[in-house]
């Protein structure tokens, strides 16, 4: 059997960039390096291993916007070709997109590739380029089947409050991409939150985490049908790394402690909330905040 997943250790990415390299661009004769830009450290990948633990194929996701991204790279080792592997790491990228809420995929495809991605359902917009003067290639694009928002109208409403209440919010074009009642997945524009250093300003990285905490504790008194008023009591925030290119922050219930319902019985609740800021699927800095909430 095949393992799809994501290089780990350093052996594996030199594999990994290896069959980039040996695939797309040594029949170009071009140097060792190209196969490589400045968007690797936050793009998602993927690799397909063999049982030997040798990877044999390869592709790339990053996010090219706000709910938009474009798969790169892909590659399968010339003696596993056209056993359905390329298929696989498309598919696996596409997950993991609509796991962000991600509606729309872009790829630049070559000549001969074409017929592949359209039976999966990518779209041929026309001629994008030429590599290395003599490769043509094509824009193709996807609608992601993002049926995500579990309840739409909380989602909506919320969304609403920020908007109107919290003009920082506004300001940082804070969104809600994925909620299913289990998980919440907020981003920003990444133009605007972008420091001297070209990465993403600390400050709203901690605004969005905070934003996100007290988004996850507002949906789940809306789930309950309960009212309160929720105040952030405490909070801390690690940075582990920068946050290049589009962020995401992620919460959920494994990320929460504390009770809902003893709102019912207790005028003033507090929950735990956990919220993880991603730089593709690194975590680039972790927020733990203590939210209040006061029975109306």
């Amino acid at each position: 059997m095949f393992e799809c997943r994501s290089p780990i250790s350093q052996q594996e990415f030199e594999q990994y960039y290896h069959l980039r390299w040996k695939i797309l661009r040594k029949p170009s004769q071009q140097e060792k390096g190209s196969e490589r830009d400045e968007l690797e450290t936050q793009a998602v990948h993927r690799a397909i291993f063999n049982t030997e633990g040798n990877i044999i194929a390869v592709a790339r996701l990053h996010f090219s916007g706000m709910l938009q991204g474009q798969i790169r790279y892909m590659a399968v080792a010339d003696d596993f070709q056209g056993k359905g592997l390329g298929k696989q790491l498309v598919m696996a990228l596409e997950q993991f997109a609509i796991s962000l809420g991600i509606k729309k995929l872009s790829l630049k495809a070559r000549e001969q590739a074409i017929n592949f991605y359209e039976k999966l359902s990518y779209q041929n917009i026309g001629f994008s380029h030429l590599l290395f003067n003599n490769i043509k290639h094509f824009n193709m694009e996807k609608k992601l089947q993002t049926h995500y928002l579990h309840n739409n109208s909380l989602s909506i409403a919320l969304q609403d409050i920020w908007t109107n209440t919290i003009p920082m919010s506004k300001a940082m074009g804070v969104t809600i991409s994925y909620y299913d009642q289990q998980k919440l997945v907020i981003t920003c524009d990444e133009v605007f939150n972008k420091n001297l250093h070209n990465t993403m300003f600390a400050g709203s990285i901690y605004t969005l985490a905070t934003l996100t905490g007290w988004g996850w504790v507002h949906l789940l008194i809306q789930q309950h049908n309960l009212k309160g008023n929720i105040v952030l009591a405490d909070a801390k925030i690690r940075y582990h790394n920068p946050v290049a290119g589009v962020a995401f922050a992620k919460t959920g219930e494994v990320l929460t402690s504390g009770c809902v319902g003893d709102l019912l019985s207790h005028d003033k609740i507090k929950l735990s909330v956990e919220v993880q800021v991603f730089s593709g699927e690194n975590v680039a800095a972790t927020f733990n905040g203590l939210y209040f909430v006061l029975s109306k």
